[in-house]
C-alpha cells in the first residue's frame, strides 16, 4: 500500500470462501411435497384394493403376499441407482426434475396395465367368470413391477429435492419431510375414500366391460383419478419450481469422465456403509425392524377386515366385499389421524426432549396396536350371528357394532406411529448426514 492510497482488497476467490446455500421459499416446498399427495392416493388404493383384485383374478390368497415382494426389491435395486445418478445429473433441466418427471410418465403407463388387466387378457384369450385368469395375471404383475419401481424412481428424487431446496438447514429440512408427510397423509385420504365409494365407477360408465365388473371398474375409476392427481402436481412442482445450483455435481462434471463411470453404483454404496456413523447404523437398524412391522398390516389391513372381522370369503356372497370398504374407511380414518399427527411431529418432540424419544413411543404404540388386532380378530370369531332370510337357510351376518367400532379405533390410532414413521426417520438421517459431513450444509443444530 502506497501512503494516502486506496487500498486493494484481495480477490474474493482466493479466499475460498463459499456463501452457504439459498433456502428456498415455503411455497417451493409446498408444491415439491405435494407430489406425495398425487403418489400416495395410488399407494392407497394399491393397500386397500389390490389384495382383493389379485385374488378375483385367481391367485390364490396364500401366494398374494409373493407379489407384494417387487415393492422391497424395486426400492432395494432401484433407489441406489436413481440416488446416484440424480446426484451426477448434468441436465439443463437439473438433478431431479428429469427423474421425477420419467416416474410420473411411468406410473401412469403402470397404472393403465393394472386397471385394464382384466380388458387385455380376456382379449388375450382369458375366459370369463371365475377360475384363474393367467393373461390378465401376466399383464397384472408387469404393470405392478412397474408401478413399484416408478413410484421409486419419483420418491427418492422427491425427498432429495426437498433436501437440496433447504440448503443444508437442520430445521428446513424437518420442515420439509413434516410437509412430505403431511402431504402422504393427504393423499392416503383421498385414496382411501375413493377406494371406499361403491359407485365410483359411475364416474367413468365406460370402465365396466364384460371382463371388468363392478369391483374391477370402481377399482380402474379410481386409477384414472391417481394418474390425474399425478400429473397435475408432478406438473405444477416442475414448471414453477426451480432447482437450487448444485456444487457438487458441477465439481464432478469438471472432473475426469472415466472417474465418475468406473465407480459403480453399488461398490460406492458398500463403500458408504463402512464409512456410516454409528448414530446411523443404529437408525437403519431400528428402521428395518419397524418396517418388518408395518408390512403385514400395509399389505393386508383390508383383506383381514374381510375375512377376520367380517367372515367373508373372496367371490362368494357381500361379506367379504363388505369388510374391505369397512377397512378402506378405517384407511380413510387411519390417513385423517396421520395428516394431524405429522402437523404435531416437531412440537411433540420438543415437548419429549427430541425425535429419537418421539420415534420410540410411538414405535411401543405401534405395537400395542397390532397386539390389539389379534384381540379383535378372537372376538370377532366368537361372536359371529347368522340369521335366516324368509324362511331360507342362516346366513353370516357383519359383525358386531363392537368388533366393528374396536377395528376401525384400531385403524385410526395405528395412523400416528404411520405418520412420524414417514417422516422422523427422513429427518434423522439427513441430521446424522449433515453433522457427519456427509450430507449438505453446515451444522445447524437441531434436538434429535
Amino acid at each position: 500500500m502506497e501512503g494516502g492510497g486506496e487500498v486493494k482488497n484481495p480477490d474474493a476467490s482466493s479466499l475460498h470462501i463459499q456463501a452457504p446455500p439459498p433456502v428456498a421459499p415455503l411455497k417451493s416446498f409446498i408444491l415439491v411435497a405435494a407430489i406425495a399427495g398425487g403418489v400416495q392416493f395410488g399407494w392407497a388404493l394399491q393397500l386397500s384394493l389390490l389384495t382383493p383384485y389379485v385374488q378375483l383374478l385367481g391367485i390364490p390368497h396364500t401366494y398374494a403376499a409373493y407379489i407384494w415382494l417387487c415393492g422391497p426389491i424395486s426400492g432395494l435395486v432401484v433407489q441406489p441407482i436413481v440416488g446416484h445418478y440424480s446426484d451426477n445429473c448434468t441436465s439443463r433441466f437439473g438433478r431431479r426434475r428429469p427423474f421425477i418427471a420419467a416416474g410420473a410418465a411411468l406410473v401412469a403407463v403402470a397404472v393403465f396395465l393394472i386397471g385394464y388387466a382384466a380388458d387385455l387378457g380376456h382379449a388375450s384369450g382369458d375366459t370369463l367368470g371365475k377360475g384363474s385368469k393367467p393373461r390378465a395375471i401376466a399383464v397384472f404383475v408387469v404393470g405392478f413391477w412397474i408401478l413399484d419401481c416408478a413410484n421409486n424412481t419419483l420418491q427418492g428424487p422427491c425427498r432429495a429435492f426437498l433436501a437440496d431446496l433447504s440448503g443444508g438447514n437442520s430445521k428446513k429440512t424437518s420442515t420439509a419431510n413434516a410437509l412430505y408427510s403431511f402431504f402422504m397423509a393427504l393423499g392416503n385420504i383421498l385414496g382411501y375414500a375413493a377406494g371406499s365409494y361403491t359407485h365410483m365407477y359411475k364416474i367413468f360408465p365406460f370402465s365396466a366391460t364384460k371382463a371388468c365388473d363392478i369391483y374391477c371398474a370402481n377399482l380402474k375409476s379410481c386409477f384414472f383419478l391417481s394418474i390425474s392427481l399425478l400429473l397435475t402436481t408432478t406438473t405444477l412442482a416442475l414448471v414453477f419450481v426451480g432447482e437450487p445450483p448444485a456444487a457438487a455435481a458441477a465439481e464432478a462434471a469438471d472432473d475426469s469422465e472415466t472417474v465418475k463411470c468406473k465407480i459403480p453404483v453399488f461398490t460406492e454404496l458398500s463403500g458408504a456403509f463402512k464409512e456410516l456413523s454409528r448414530p446411523m447404523w443404529i437408525l437403519l437398524m431400528v428402521t428395518f425392524l419397524n418396517w418388518i412391522a408395518w408390512f403385514p398390516f400395509l399389505l393386508f389391513d383390508t383383506d383381514w377386515m374381510g375375512r377376520e372381522v367380517y367372515g367373508g370369503t373372496v367371490g362368494e356372497g357381500k361379506l367379504y366385499d363388505q369388510g374391505v370398504h369397512a377397512g378402506s374407511l378405517g384407511l380413510m380414518l387411519n390417513s385423517v389421524v396421520a395428516g394431524i399427527a405429522s402437523l404435531c411431529v416437531q412440537f411433540v418432540a420438543r415437548k419429549m426432549g427430541g425425535l429419537k424419544r418421539l420415534w420410540c413411543a410411538v414405535n411401543i404404540l405401534l405395537a400395542i396396536c397390532l397386539g390389539m388386532m389379534v384381540l379383535v380378530t378372537k372376538l370377532a370369531e366368537h361372536s359371529r350371528r347368522y340369521a335366516s332370510v324368509n324362511g331360507g337357510a342362516l346366513t353370516l351376518q357383519p359383525p358386531a357394532p363392537g368388533v366393528k367400532i374396536g377395528a376401525l379405533s384400531i385403524f385410526a390410532v395405528i395412523g400416528i406411529p404411520l405418520a412420524v414413521n414417514y417422516s422422523v426417520p427422513f429427518a434423522l438421517a439427513s441430521i446424522f448426514s449433515i453433522h457427519s459431513t456427509a450430507g449438505q450444509g453446515k451444522n445447524n443444530k437441531i434436538s434429535t
